[in-house]
């Protein structure tokens, strides 16, 4: 009996005839190509970071523009999240997936064209942004020759090689990791092609004019989307940017490297499944959460607080299934730092993952938003999941992709370990304080019922000390990550003077493949009726998809493309969710050349434009924002965090000769002030006749220019010189520059003094006070 269930067995894997064995190897090369790339750009990135968080504490270390907080934050942000964890990812996926599908990847070609075509678009950011080339929407900054590089890169190159090594799988079943890896390449290609969709500036100036009228032109793009919907957009992709590309890729890396280093098997299959399917469709609802209070509709912020509820328990159902894999383990922990780095990962994950849904609670997110409370709930995240998720990969790997048969030095890891963890912890509590502080500064209201600080340098001041601990911890982490480069340059060079590359041997998939009984019902399988009850409680539908995966793809893309259509369709065909306003008009073509230079010098960054309707913002910033008030504007400019006051009812407060000195030396008009100066704005000539294309551009939009469009370089030279002789008249023992009206500084001044204040003038053409549909309220 034992002998006929045996060849039945036999030939319901392989079918009436022998397998075929093939012989092949793995491509190793590869893996050490994404090793060392990843190890390269996160010294690059972390480096970046403390520049940064220097800059802070110290403004005068922003002494050239190209290295400006404004500008190296973006570059920071890039080089952390896709060069040193998109390397990463890469790492992983390019080793685990061999070995799990039993079979070399499916292109050497387009191997290395990933390689290097990632690596270029790497370079490609870090010459751009410090240049103030930037789309000015947070992760999503890079302009539209890179953006069509990464879709070339990612789902071309990447795609292909990744779908084509699983359709050559000598493996019968997808592992969890694979699941996990396909809704990382599925979402991040919707995601980054429909955030990322524009109208280049440098192709309508050569269809209008004949020729390009300035290098700037050819790589500046306009956002299809404005408002409301940019805003929408964006933090559909941005939230779950984090979500699959910090989170599911990494944690196929942890369901395949935490068993391999722990010597165990993954502690359940069936918490893997339900950890998998629900992260994948809840997780892309959540993005609105980011935008409570703001001009977003309320249905669709509390939509997204809803989902990212709910998100919790699926995230920590990963990390017990990650942290449970240890059991009969955790004696290892002590004596090995591989496994520390994965505990440590693991366990950031968890508090990430619980933190993140505390913030999308209204009540909480009015206190924390715009606050460093979020970028303490960033960095935990990035430093402790990411970062030694990564680490942690990286010394297991070193030893068997370098052949040298151990580390160079476990102390070495030890102390890059507890050296990291410690510049973690004093980064995030410092900033943790930083942003409660601030939250709690901001609403607080004296015995008057006034603003307790009603100086919003008040705030900044008092977190100074907290400033000086951040970059602190974050010079400790980079010095960890050293220390941990120096540990792999090290055990490289103890490798063999050749590799030895191993031949594997592996049958053929079968043609022929039978699934077995069909599962039982609950009934027969909780009364024990054997195998078919033990099918059902295996899962037995979910290891179907697993064999089928041209149909798990498919199965992942339709749960994430219905979970986003159904949030999206309703915010762009109700026209009530953007109630108009009749008085709110475009940006004159002046106004629209300095809210480019707003978007270049990464003023974005430091100051958000959105007066939320909480009491504490009105009294602080004024009359709060309406939907209506952004129609125009391509990009939106909400900002994520104020580490300068709001500006959306800037216009109109202070004086042009008041900004165009405070650009000159802002410490002067704001003892502590951390703003950087921007005297190259100052001198620096403005292009007028670039200006054309980019009113053309967005009038092709659909904003209503009108004669702006003939005539739009006569009228930005007009304006000019009224905001120069304005400069001028206002001036008094202040020395000005020749040629005011021609310099950059007097487009931003231009528009600065329009921000928010169309909606206190009359509507066009109509009785003063008069204004358009759905103005009245406007908040939704």
């Amino acid at each position: 009996m034992a002998a006929a269930a045996a060849a039945e067995a036999t030939f319901a894997q392989t079918g009436p005839s022998d397998p075929q064995i093939d012989e092949f190897s793995y491509d190793d090369q590869i893996v050490r190509m994404f090793l060392w790339a990843t190890l390269i750009w996160g010294i690059v990135g972390f480096l970046a970071g403390v520049i940064i968080a220097f800059q802070l504490a110290v403004p005068q270390l922003n002494f050239l523009p190209e290295v400006a907080f404004g500008r190296l934050r973006p570059l920071h942000t890039n080089a952390a999240i896709f060069a040193f964890a998109g390397n990463a990812i890469f790492c992983a996926v390019y080793y685990s997936t061999q070995r799990l599908c039993k079979t070399r990847m499916f292109s050497d070609t387009l191997s290395r064209l990933h390689f290097w075509g990632w690596q270029l678009i790497i370079v490609s950011a870090a010459l751009t942004l410090p240049f103030g080339i930037t789309q000015g929407k947070e992760y999503a900054e890079l302009e539209w020759p890179i953006d069509l590089a990464i879709a070339v890169v990612w789902a071309g190159f990447f795609g292909v090689n990744f779908i084509g090594t699983l359709i050559n799988r000598r493996e019968r079943h997808l592992y969890v990791a694979i699941w996990f890896y396909i809704a990382s390449l599925v979402t991040v290609a919707i995601l980054h092609i429909f955030n990322n969709i524009w109208i280049p500036v440098g192709i309508v100036d050569v269809i209008k004019t004949g020729e390009l009228s300035s290098f700037d032109n050819s790589l500046k793009s306009y956002s299809v989307y404005a408002g409301v919907q940019d805003a929408f957009m964006q933090w559909w992709y941005g939230h779950n940017a984090v979500a699959f590309f910090l989170t599911t890729p990494f944690l196929g890396l942890m369901y395949y490297f935490l068993p391999k280093a722990a010597d165990r098997p993954v502690f359940s299959y069936k918490l893997s499944i339900v950890h998998f399917w629900s992260l994948v469709f809840i997780y892309i609802w959540a993005g609105p959460h980011h935008l409570h209070y703001t001009a977003l509709p309320e249905w669709a912020s509390s939509l997204g607080m809803v989902f990212s509820l709910m998100l919790w328990m699926p995230s920590w159902g990963g990390m017990i299934n990650g942290l449970l894999t240890l059991r009969g383990a955790w004696n290892k922990v002590a004596q090995d730092p591989i496994l520390k780095f994965f505990v440590v990962g693991v366990t950031f994950y968890g508090m990430s993952t619980f933190e993140g849904p505390m913030l999308s609670i209204k009540t909480v997110n009015s206190l924390s938003h715009y606050t460093d409370w979020t970028i303490a709930h960033v960095h935990a995240g990035t430093l402790g999941w990411n970062g030694f998720m990564t680490f942690g990969m990286v010394y297991w790997l070193a030893p068997r992709l370098f052949q040298s048969g151990r580390l160079f030095s476990e102390k070495l890891a030890s102390l890059h370990f507890w050296i990291g963890t410690i510049g973690i912890l004093l980064y995030v509590i410092s900033i943790y304080t930083a942003g409660i502080t601030q939250g709690l500064m901001w609403r607080a209201f004296d015995d008057s019922g006034a603003l307790a600080f009603p100086k919003f340098i008040e705030t900044v001041t008092r977190l100074m000390p907290f400033y000086w601990i951040r970059a602190i911890g974050g010079t400790m982490y980079l010095v960890a990550s050293v220390i941990g480069v120096y540990n792999v340059f090290m055990t490289w060079r103890m490798r063999p003077p050749t590799y030895d590359v191993p031949v594997i041997r592996a049958a053929k998939l079968s043609k022929f493949y039978d699934d077995g009984p069909a599962p039982a019902s609950r009934l027969n399988a909780n009364v024990g009726l054997g195998h078919a009850g033990d099918r059902f409680m295996q899962a037995h539908w979910h290891r179907r998809w697993e064999r089928l995966p041209i149909r798990f793809t498919v199965y992942v893309t339709v749960a994430v493309a219905i979970a986003s259509l159904f949030e999206i369709i309703p915010t762009f065909l109700i026209r009530s969710n953007v109630p108009t306003i009749a008085s709110v008009q475009p940006y004159t073509p002046l106004e629209l050349a300095g809210r480019d230079i707003y978007i270049a010098e990464g003023c974005y960054n430091c100051h958000s434009q959105m007066v939320r309707p909480i009491f504490a913002e009105t009294q602080r910033y004024g009359e709060y924002s309406k939907p209506g008030e952004f129609v125009y504007d391509h990009p939106f400019q909400w900002g994520s965090r104020r580490i300068g006051p709001d500006l959306h009812r800037e216009g109109g407060l202070q004086s042009s000769f008041w900004h165009y000195a405070h650009f000159e030396n802002p410490q002067e008009y704001q003892a502590g002030s951390v703003m950087p100066a921007y005297k190259h704005l100052i001198n620096q000539d403005l292009n007028f006749q670039e200006i054309e294309a980019r009113v053309h551009s967005m009038a092709m939009l659909g904003v209503p220019y009108g004669d702006a469009v003939n005539n739009s370089v006569e009228m930005a030279r007009e304006q000019a010189a009224q905001v120069a002789q304005e400069i001028r008249d206002q001036a008094t023992n202040y020395a000005l520059v020749d040629d005011l009206e021609n310099k950059k500084v007097v487009a931003l001044i231009a528009y600065l003094q329009r921000l928010g204040t169309d909606i206190s003038k009359p509507a066009p053409e109509d009785d003063p006070g008069v204004a358009g549909e759905g103005s009245e309220g406007g908040d939704s």
